[in-house]
C-alpha cells in the first residue's frame, strides 16, 4: 500500500507540474518597454559635423541620416536640428521639417532661428497661417534685432487672417 501512496502522489505532482507548464506556455507575455536612447553630446556633435560634411559634398541623404542621429542623442542642440529641418525643407519633406523643428522648440524654445524656419515652413509650405504668425511673433521676441521684413510679413499675415 505504501508503494501505491508513493506512486499516487508521484502522479498527482507530474499533473500538477503538466498543468503548470501549461498555464506558464499559454501566459500572456509582457514586453519590456523600450530603454531611452543614450544622450551623447560628443557624439551628437560628431554626427552633426559629419552630417554638414556630407551636405558639403552633395550627400544630402547621408547628411539627413546623420544629422537625425545627432538630433535623437542631443534633443537640445538646436543648430543640428535646424540644419536638419532645412535640409528636409530642400527635399520637400515640410511637414517632417516642421515637426523638426517643434521637438527642438521644445527642448530649446529661446532660439529665435527655430521659430523662423517653422513659421516660414508654416506660412509657405504648409498654409498654417495662425502657425507661421505665432512663429513670427516669438522670432522677433527673440531676435537680438528689429527685422523689419518679418515685420512686414507679421503685418500681412494679421491682414490675412481678419
Amino acid at each position: 500500500m505504501p508503494e501505491f501512496s508513493i506512486r499516487c502522489r508521484t502522479v498527482g505532482v507530474l499533473v500538477g507540474l503538466a498543468m503548470l507548464a501549461g498555464c506558464a506556455v499559454n501566459a500572456p507575455v509582457s514586453k519590456q518597454a523600450e530603454p531611452e536612447p543614450v544622450r551623447s553630446p560628443e557624439q551628437a556633435r560628431e554626427l552633426a559635423r559629419q552630417g554638414m560634411l556630407a551636405h558639403q559634398q552633395g550627400q544630402t541623404s547621408v547628411a539627413i541620416e546623420a544629422l537625425q542621429k545627432a538630433v535623437a542623442l542631443d534633443p537640445t542642440d538646436a543648430a543640428a536640428a535646424n540644419n536638419l529641418a532645412l535640409l528636409l525643407k530642400q527635399q520637400n519633406r515640410f511637414e517632417e521639417a516642421a515637426g523638426v523643428l517643434k521637438t527642438a522648440i521644445q527642448a530649446s524654445p529661446d532660439v529665435a532661428d527655430l521659430h523662423y524656419n517653422l513659421a516660414v515652413i508654416s506660412e509657405i509650405y504648409l498654409l498654417d497661417l495662425f502657425a507661421a504668425l505665432s512663429h513670427y511673433q516669438r522670432y522677433t521676441e527673440l531676435a537680438a534685432e528689429e527685422d523689419k521684413a518679418v515685420t512686414g510679413w507679421m503685418a500681412d499675415l494679421q491682414r490675412r487672417l481678419q
